[in-house]
């Protein structure tokens, strides 16, 4: 499942109470807002501001069990770091 807890925690509860039972990792994917902004602006898909303003919002009081940064990382190697902790 992948999701944006835009109302941080309480937008977490709902799937952690359906996923009860299951084997859930849960991921922190995190970006700078500058970069984030930037790749929101060459998408060109997206409301300007809109990934500035949610890039640490959305992560506020989230618990994760294990985080990624895409700042500097790129996609590969964070999902190989996603791997190896399933390994």
């Amino acid at each position: 499942v992948d999701d944006v807890f835009l109302g941080g925690p309480a937008s977490q509860e709902p799937w952690r109470k359906a996923l009860t039972g299951l084997d859930v990792l849960w991921v922190g994917v995190r970006c700078e807002g500058a970069v984030a902004e930037a790749r929101e602006v060459a998408r060109g898909d997206r409301p300007r501001g809109m990934a500035a303003a949610q890039a640490e919002t959305v992560h506020r009081g989230v618990v994760y069990d294990l985080e990624v940064d895409t700042t500097r990382t790129e996609a590969l190697a964070c999902a190989r770091t996603i791997a190896a902790h399933l390994a």
